[in-house]
Order: C-alpha cells, then sequence, then structure tokens
C-alpha cells in the first residue's frame, strides 16, 4: 500500500530579533543596524543584523567592533526578550489557525503539518495565505518551505530569504540540494562540515556517493551517517508530534512524614530515597539537570526550599548526592519536619547537550539506540 504523501511546512521569522526592533522603534527600517552588543564599549557580539547590514557583510557572531570597522555608521540596538516572546506567541497562536500539528523549532521557526488544510486549498495558496497574514496583522517576514519531510522544509525555507516560498519535491532533490555546500545540510555542525571538506565532501551531493562513505565514517559514527543520509534523499521524518519534545522544565518528588522528625540522620535518609526516585525519571527519560535542590516543611508549616547550579548538565548521581548533603548539612537546624523533598532544575534531554541538531533529532541515536545499532549489526554479520 503506497504511503500518503504529507506536506509539511517550514517557516521560519526572517532575522525575528530585527524585526521585532523594527516593530517597536519604525524608524529602523531600511537602516543598518544590529540586535546585541554594547555600542559605548564596542562590546560584544552581534546577535541579528538587518538585511541592509547583512548586504555589508555584517553577520550574527560577528564581534561588534568589527561591524563598527566594516559600517562606522551602524546603529545597535539592546536586546529585549521580552518583546521576542510576546510575538513569538502571537507566530505560534497564529499558526494554529490552519493546523493543530505545530512543532516548535525555535522561538522563531516551526514546522507545521499542513495536509489536511492542504486537501480544500492549494499549499502554495496556503503559504501565501500565511505568509501576508504574519505581515499584516504582526508585521513579521517569513519564508516558508514547503515538502514531504521536516528536513526537507526546513532546507527550503532557507533557499529563499526574506519573504520566499519555496517547494522542494522529492524528484527536485538532485538538482536543488545536491549542488548546495555540504556546510549548508542542516544538523552538519559548524566542527564537522570543515573536516568534511578537507576529505573532498565539499556538496550535499559528494556526500550521498557511495565511495565517499569509509571517508565520511573516520569522522561521524555509522548511524549518524545513515541518519545525514536518509534526510538529504528524503526518507526522513514526516511526522508531527507537538508533544514529542515536550520536556519538563523540573523535576520533583516530595513526601509527607507519617510523623515530625527531628533526627538528622533519618531525615536524610528519606531525602536520599527521593533523590534515588528523582534520579531514575532522569535518567528513564535520558535528561539532564543544572539545579538541584531540597525541599523542608517544618511543624509550623514554614517551607525552605534550597537549590544549588552546578557547572554544567549532568545525570550523575553522586554530583546530586554531594550537593544534596551539603544543602542539607547547611539547611538543617534540628527543627521537627514534616515534609522533605527534592527538585532538579533547568532540565534538558541528553542529547541536545551533545548534538548540534536542535528539536529537530527525529532519526538521530542515542547512546543506548547506537548500542543496540552495532549489535544488530553485529549479529547479522556473524
Amino acid at each position: 500500500m503506497k504511503k500518503d504523501i504529507k506536506i509539511i511546512f517550514h517557516i521560519d521569522l526572517n532575522a525575528f530579533f530585527a524585526s521585532c526592533a523594527i516593530i517597536k522603534e519604525p524608524h529602523l527600517k531600511d537602516k543598518v543596524f544590529v540586535v546585541g552588543g554594547n555600542p559605548m564599549t564596542r562590546r560584544g557580539v552581534v546577535s541579528t543584523s538587518s538585511y541592509p547590514a547583512r548586504k555589508l557583510g555584517i553577520h550574527s557572531g560577528m564581534p561588534i567592533n568589527e561591524a563598527f570597522y566594516l559600517y562606522p555608521k551602524l546603529i545597535v540596538v539592546p536586546l529585549q526578550f521580552g518583546l521576542y516572546q510576546k510575538y513569538s506567541n502571537l507566530f505560534f497562536q497564529f499558526l494554529k489557525r490552519y493546523s493543530s500539528l505545530v512543532l516548535e523549532g525555535s522561538i522563531d521557526e516551526a514546522y507545521v503539518d499542513m495536509t489536511e488544510a492542504s486537501k480544500t486549498k492549494h499549499p502554495l495558496e496556503l503559504a501565501q495565505e500565511i505568509q501576508e497574514g504574519l505581515l499584516k496583522e504582526y508585521q513579521l517576514p517569513c519564508s516558508i518551505g514547503i515538502a514531504a519531510t521536516l528536513f526537507l522544509a526546513k532546507m527550503a525555507s532557507d533557499m529563499k530569504k526574506p519573504l520566499g516560498i519555496t517547494v522542494l519535491r522529492k524528484k527536485d532533490i538532485v538538482e536543488k540540494l545536491f549542488p548546495l555546500p555540504i556546510a549548508a545540510c542542516y544538523g552538519i555542525g559548524k566542527k564537522t562540515y570543515p573536516r568534511l571538506e578537507q576529505l573532498g565532501i565539499l556538496t550535499m551531493g559528494d556526500f550521498t556517493k557511495p565511495e565517499h562513505k569509509e571517508k565520511i565514517l573516520t569522522i561521524m559514527s555509522e548511524p549518524s551517517y545513515h541518519s545525514y543520509l536518509e534526510h538529504i534523499m528524503g526518507h526522513s521524518s514526516d511526522i508531527i508530534d507537538p508533544k514529542r519534545y515536550a520536556i519538563p522544565k523540573s523535576i520533583s518528588n516530595e513526601t509527607t512524614l507519617n510523623y515530625s522528625m527531628d533526627s538528622s540522620d533519618a531525615i536524610l535518609k528519606i531525602i536520599i530515597e527521593i533523590l534515588e526516585h528523582t534520579h531514575e525519571r532522569l535518567q528513564r527519560e535520558e535528561l539532564v539537570a543544572k539545579t538541584i535542590g531540597i525541599k523542608l516543611r517544618d511543624d509550623q508549616f514554614q517551607t525552605i526550599n534550597r537549590s544549588i547550579t552546578l557547572a554544567e548538565h549532568t545525570d550523575d548521581y553522586d554530583t546530586f548526592l554531594d550537593a544534596i548533603e551539603s544543602l542539607f548539612e547547611e539547611n538543617y537546624h534540628g527543627e521537627a519536619i514534616r515534609l522533605v523533598g527534592v527538585f532538579m532544575n533547568s532540565v534538558l534531554q541528553k542529547k541536545d547537550l551533545k548534538l548540534d541538531y536542535n528539536l529537530f533529532t527525529y532519526q538521530m541515536f542515542s547512546k543506548r539506540e547506537e548500542d543496540m545499532y552495532h549489535a544488530l549489526k553485529k549479529k547479522k554479520t556473524s
């Protein structure tokens, strides 16, 4: 039975921070300006540059002093995160008028399954309607990629900016995708693509050539190689599940004691048991945390929450245990306790720390999956 072809939109707000700056200060339109950095000290880096600034070679990540060297009359606008969050919320609310299947790629980009909507209106007409609606209602310019998979839609939206609409069909891959530089391949990071170029893998088409496989495997794992190959050839995910990456911002567990306790050893033992339970969930869901804390409530219903922020995200139990013991020693002073708890904040998916591949990670392998892959391969060859 032939699989129905999905219609996936990738909608990317153009120069989002700069667009928000123009909304707030209309006089900036058509001006050479950047968002981020300090104009007085000329320290910091460019977060986003306006399109006139980009034409002069000023780009995100560039040191502010270099930007001023290229254009001494450069206007610098401070970052305004509240403003960005406001318009990001409006953006996603707008898209949900067209589909309930919306996946947030980041604050300024979304993947939308438009398969159902396209049954009653042509996808190009829908894309134009979305593009014009965002511009008219919120002054937010965007580019839209239309394809059968998330990866192809993402690649398509990057092909025409600003205000572009690009259709990338599977039959167009060789003509439109293969000639692009390997650096343009979404997911291949800044550290990886220069190494590929050194091996002679200069384009996305080069990456797909069988004769290059062994060279590529010298710098990336076989599962990663096959994952990128599937993406480029149009065989990767077309599923948008808004809940798939809905991870908790924090994990916590607590318990009310059967009676008030003032034995520090007994209380700490219960806290450690809660930590073990909390840590099991963290590992089960392949998460990491950067903040660990305890909650104590005495028999007068006075509650304290104390936490330690670690140097980096981790799922290491001993690190959490050391922090918990220190927090308890510093904050428990012999009072009768009725409730104890443990919480972990700044929670992330473990793979987000290791892969230069944000939310778009449908076919990337976790450590467990990679081990399974190698075990299966070994079984087949034995």
